[in-house]
């Protein structure tokens, strides 16, 4: 039952992450059908279900809140971003650490 949830699942964020892109949905819906064909004749008891049913909701999750289309309109690039795209604060960006250290070493050109 799980493996058709994420079957369906990856199926919504593909739907998502691609509206109005038909041949990108439809190669989407492809890879998605053929990877799940693939493991249909393995049996309910093999180990390697479960993490290729975790890999599968990842992989929806992803698609769905970090993907973002671009459109190229003359010079300037439109974002399509939709209400299940994932939005940072850029906190991490604005208050980074001024001397970053790898390993106790600085790094860049703070040596």
């Amino acid at each position: 039952m799980a493996a058709i949830q994420s079957y369906r699942n990856l199926l919504r964020a593909a739907r998502i992450a691609f509206q109005g892109d038909a041949p990108v949905l439809s190669a989407a819906k492809e890879s998605i059908r053929n990877g799940f064909r693939d493991k249909a004749s393995l049996p309910a008891s093999d180990p390697s279900i479960g993490p290729a049913i975790q890999h599968a909701n990842e992989v929806a999750s992803f698609l769905k809140a970090n993907l973002v289309q671009g459109k190229k309109e003359g010079e300037v690039y439109h974002l399509r971003i939709h209400e299940h795209t994932e939005r940072g604060d850029n906190d991490s960006v604005k208050f980074a650490n001024k001397n970053p250290t790898i390993g106790g070493v600085k790094c860049c050109s703070q040596r």
